[in-house]
């Protein structure tokens, strides 16, 4: 295989690496997933909560990774594909809403919507879940509150190589997440987190 980047998944790196992020919303790079992609790059974020309390737990946390594969994927409807995952902690009250799933697959189509990002034009092939989790306690842990954990998995393809609109709408996502209201992207870049320039291409394979 060779170890040259394509000039679109190089271009779609460089995108992301121009993009800036919010106050409060920390981004750096991770390591990619490997075997599900010819070439790959992953990104983590988290949310600072807003108590300020850097002891605290984030408010929200997640995963932004960037597939690409030159030759196309079927189900894709393209050549790149975005898969993300965000996480948060709810007020208990909120498990028994039967419209939270409902209520937090609808902040997708508002963060891509929020980034100038347009269903059928910027972005094909939507989709994903929204999972809940009621934890309770009891014994010896009784007074520990309960708590809902919400996970929204969502992905889509992107159409062209300016990802960096994708980064805002899932920082903008882990803010509504957080029980935070999204701000315009640009805030503050995230160049020094996302470094510059691997040693080596971001490429998976057997």
């Amino acid at each position: 295989m060779s170890n040259d980047v394509p000039a679109d998944f190089a271009a779609a790196l460089d995108d992301l690496r121009g993009q800036g992020a919010r106050p409060g919303v920390h981004v750096e790079e991770i390591a990619a997933p490997v075997r599900v992609a010819p070439f790959s790059a992953a990104l983590s974020g988290e949310v600072t909560n807003p108590s300020g309390n850097h002891d605290d737990d984030p408010a929200a946390t997640g995963r932004f990774v960037v597939l690409h594969d030159p030759a196309g994927q079927e189900s894709w409807q393209g050549t790149f594909r975005i898969v993300t995952l965000v996480r948060a902690t709810l007020e208990p009250e909120m498990a028994a809403d039967p419209l939270l799933a409902d209520v937090a697959w609808s902040w997708i189509p508002e963060s891509l919507d929020l980034a100038g990002l347009r269903p059928g034009t910027d972005t094909l092939a939507e989709g994903g879940t929204v999972t809940r989790v009621l934890s309770q306690s009891y014994g010896a842990l009784s007074n520990t509150p309960d708590t809902v954990d919400l996970e929204i998995r969502a992905s889509w393809s992107p159409v062209g190589t300016h990802l960096g609109a994708h980064l805002a709408a899932w920082t903008a996502l882990l803010s509504t997440a957080a029980g935070i209201p999204p701000l315009p992207a640009g805030v503050t870049a995230i160049t020094r987190r996302f470094t510059p320039g691997p040693a080596k291409p971001h490429t998976v394979g057997p």
